[in-house]
């Protein structure tokens, strides 16, 4: 079996599993997520703790697989995850008007990016932007396609980057 699969999900205080015969759905204090559950893989809740069984082996992989996502979502749930991002760059700006995010990023017009559901952006500073929400997935995508509106270029190193992100530079070319 799966060494992934193998490993019970701890419940945290507040989260609730629900198993369906289709749907697996998770609450807690930040929100509701739910997944399809797939066929081959049983889960069953006891003691606060979620096990899954894979029914044979083929469907090992998927029950790690489920595993991860379903950690994910309870880990979601009870404290949320977040991404942060830096703009770099003389102009490169950005603030929130209302629900949407307006970024100032060289372009000739602003770039206004609106907030999916479930999702908070915010703007501690003019270059800082914090993507958070319980959806780790959701969250993700949201700062890759912030960061996709200008990525960072490797001569100066201009651009929307995430804060643990290291750009590595190049040598500008020599006459």
């Amino acid at each position: 079996m799966s060494r992934v699969a193998k490993k019970p999900i701890t419940l945290a205080k507040g989260v609730e599993l629900n198993i369906q015969a289709e749907t697996i759905s998770v609450k807690g204090p930040k929100g509701t997520l739910s997944i399809a559950k797939p066929e081959g893989v049983e889960v069953s809740v006891d003691n606060g703790a979620a096990h899954l069984t894979a029914n044979d082996a083929s469907n090992v992989p998927m029950a790690g697989t489920l595993r991860a996502i379903v950690a994910n979502m309870v880990h979601g749930v009870s404290t949320g995850f977040e991404r942060k991002l830096e703009l770099v760059g003389v102009g490169y700006r950005a603030a929130m008007q209302g629900k949407d995010l307006s970024l100032s990023l060289g372009f000739s017009h602003p770039v206004v990016f609106p907030a999916p559901e479930g999702i908070t952006i915010a703007t501690p500073t003019q270059t800082e932007i914090l993507v958070s929400g319980a959806d780790k997935q959701l969250v993700g995508q949201v700062a890759a396609k912030i960061r996709g509106y200008r990525p960072p270029e490797p001569y100066k190193g201009k651009g929307v980057k995430y804060s643990d992100e290291t750009i590595i530079r190049k040598e500008a070319k020599k006459a």
